[in-house]
Formats: structure tokens, C-alpha cells, sequence
């Protein structure tokens, strides 16, 4: 049955899609001690903004992959920022300001890549590619590290650059982030496609042929039950957190539980996101456990948005220990915490990227 037929079977938000024995990575092959943990959203050192007025240095970027080795963080998804340069922050959060000319969007792209390149090649990181890749960091005690884009503006629709894209090693795609772009429609600007355009339908093919891993963050729900009505794969929101009432900042960056039930009707896996959205890290936790109630155990893990989060209740992969234990005094059992801290993440990769 394709994903379509599934959904219009299902109504959609009837439940969680029930996944075959094969398709699930079970937590028996980690290691008794260690956790497998995976980051599906990091900007290391925000290193997007090296050589630029936003640069911060050398420092912040030291720190966290200290943290890496430290907190030892087996995976994660270093994430570039593709329409950083038609941004700017207000009091009132990130805006767009103004647009690319055309060609500048994917030139931004090759810069960001070819500095995270550099970083790599300077700290002995090791490219990942692949699920075996995670697997092999875990055993080492090293950190996978996987390439993804946040915002579909450097394709300036022309879909086709995907086949380069994934030649360079991005394994994920976020469609849109905060400037409205040609693929689909964002929770933070007035809606311009009704949900996914035609462009975005054709990227949705595109990736689900080479096996790139759509990520839906930002994502409006109409966006995000479009993509979920035609994709092969499931599919990934790397970076949100289920909606609370109340004055809260990022507020419009939250989910319903119905809209992470789309995703984990797909048999996606939504990253739980540590920002100031949440007044503490106690209370994130505790919103942890909401969206595991609302999405299902196995379709929950974790985003972090490494620096480049607002007054992230997670500040460093230092407390990843801290985390997972929290998560356990709350209620989870340990074969639970290992699939949020990153078993979902590694069976999510098995299945899409391979």
C-alpha cells in the first residue's frame, strides 16, 4: 500500500503506523553501558557564520566538539543554513530581509559547505554517509557526522540540484526555515501555496529517489500533511515541541499533537526541541514525555539546534547523560530512554538513507 492510500485509509491522524519486526533497530545491540545518542538539528560553533559580522569564534565551536567526545554524542546532523544571508534578527525573532539574486542562494550553499569541509578536515571528522557509519562511531566512541540543509532557498527551484546535493553527502533536507521559499509554506510567514507547491511535490520525489530524508521543521501542518499524503519514506521534523498555553517564546515554531501525529503516521521521528520555549530544563522534560504520549515512543528522539537555539534548557552534549537520566526518573524505562536518546534516530536512517 503506498503512504497515500495509507493515509486516506487511516483518516490520517487515527494513530501511529504500525511498523513489521524487521523494521524496528532493537535496543539490544547497544552496548549494556553506553547510549546510542543522535542529534537530528546542530550548528556546531555556528560555524554557518564563519567569516561573517555574525561570526562568534573559534571558541564556541572548541567547546562543543569537546562536548561531543565528552558527552559522547554518537551522531548528529550538522546542519547549513541556507537562506542565513536573507535574514536578520529582530526583537520579535528571526525575519526575512529581502531575497537572493538569482545563483546566490546556491553560491551561499557551496560556502557553508566547503567551511564545514574545512572544520572537518581540521578535526579529524570523520563524513557520514550512512546508517553503518553511526553504527561504527557508536562502537568507536566517535561521533557520526551527517550533512544537512536547512531551507530548500539554495535550489532556487530547480529541484534537479538535489542530484549534487546528495553527490556532496547532504542526507537531509529541511523544505523551508524562515524565508519563504519556492517548495512549500513555513509556520512563521503568511501562506503562499497552500501547503506544498509544485516544486515541492517534484522535491519530494526527487528525494525520496535518492534517498535524502525530508525534514518538515517549520513546517505549517497543511505543508506537512501534503508531504506526508505523497512520500515513499518516513519522514523527519527535527526540531519542535508540542504546544503549551500561555505567553511562550517561539510559539509559533510548536506543533499539535495532531501534527506530530503525522509524522509518526509515516513512521517518522520528530526531534524533541530544548529552546526557550521551554522555562526550564525540568519542564522540557516533562514536554518530552507529552509528545511521546501524543506521537508514540518510537517516533520521538532528539533536536537540539546546537548553537544556533534560543535560550536552549539544553545548553551543551555534556548533559546528554544528564538527559537520558532525567528521562529515566521521569518514567521511562531504559530500553524506552535508549530509543529517544537515538535508537529511533538509527532506525529512521536505516530505513531512509540506508
Amino acid at each position: 500500500m503506498r503512504r497515500r492510500q495509507f493515509l486516506q485509509s487511516s483518516g490520517l491522524l487515527a494513530g501511529a503506523l504500525v511498523l513489521p519486526n524487521d523494521y524496528l533497530w532493537s535496543h539490544e545491540k547497544l552496548a549494556d553501558g553506553d547510549y546510542l545518542t543522535f542529534d537530528f538539528h546542530a550548528h556546531p560553533g555556528a560555524f554557518y557564520a564563519r567569516n561573517t559580522p555574525e561570526d562568534p569564534g573559534a571558541a564556541m565551536l572548541n567547546s562543543t566538539l569537546n562536548a561531543m567526545k565528552t558527552g559522547k554524542l554518537s551522531g548528529a546532523f550538522f546542519s547549513l543554513v541556507a537562506d542565513m544571508k536573507v535574514l536578520q534578527r529582530t526583537p520579535t525573532g528571526i525575519k526575512p530581509n529581502g531575497n537572493y539574486a538569482k545563483g546566490e542562494g546556491w553560491l551561499e550553499y557551496k560556502r557553508q559547505l566547503n567551511l564545514l569541509t574545512e572544520i572537518w578536515k581540521a578535526n579529524g571528522i570523520i563524513q557520514a554517509r550512512k546508517s553503518s557509519d553511526l553504527d561504527m562511531a557508536f562502537k568507536t566512541g566517535k561521533t557520526a557526522a551527517f550533512i544537512s540543509v536547512e531551507g530548500g532557498d539554495s535550489l532556487e527551484g530547480d529541484v534537479g540540484k538535489l542530484e549534487e546535493m546528495y553527490q556532496d553527502g547532504v542526507r537531509s533536507v529541511q523544505i523551508v526555515h524562515y524565508h519563504p521559499n519556492e517548495l512549500g509554506d513555513l509556520q512563521t510567514e503568511v501562506p503562499q501555496h497552500n501547503g506544498l507547491s509544485p516544486e515541492g511535490k517534484e522535491a519530494i520525489r526527487r528525494m525520496n529517489k535518492l534517498k535524502i530524508l525530508i525534514d518538515l521543521a517549520h513546517a505549517t501542518y497543511e505543508t506537512t500533511k501534503a508531504v506526508a499524503g505523497m512520500t515513499d519514506t518516513p519522514l523527519l521534523l527535527s526540531h519542535s515541541i508540542l504546544q503549551m498555553e500561555g505567553d511562550r517564546p517561539l510559539a509559533k515554531r510548536a506543533i499539535t499533537a495532531e501534527h506530530a501525529k503525522v509524522i509518526a503516521s509515516t513512521g517518522g521521528v520528530i526531534g524533541a526541541w530544548p529552546s526557550g520555549f521551554n522555562k526550564s530544563f525540568d519542564e522540557f522534560i516533562d514536554n518530552i514525555k507529552r509528545l511521546i504520549d501524543a506521537a508514540g515512543i518510537d517516533h520521538v528522539g532528539l533536536g537540539t539546534d546546537m548553537d544556533g537555539n534560543f535560550k536552549p534548557v539544553l545548553a551543551s552534549y555534556d548533559e546528554l547523560p544528564k538527559w537520558i537520566g532525567a528521562l529515566k526518573a521521569k518514567g521511562l524505562s531504559d530500553e524506552e530512554a535508549r530509543k529517544v536518546a537515538g535508537g529511533n534516530a538509527r532506525r529512521l536512517l536505516a530505513k531512509v538513507v540506508g
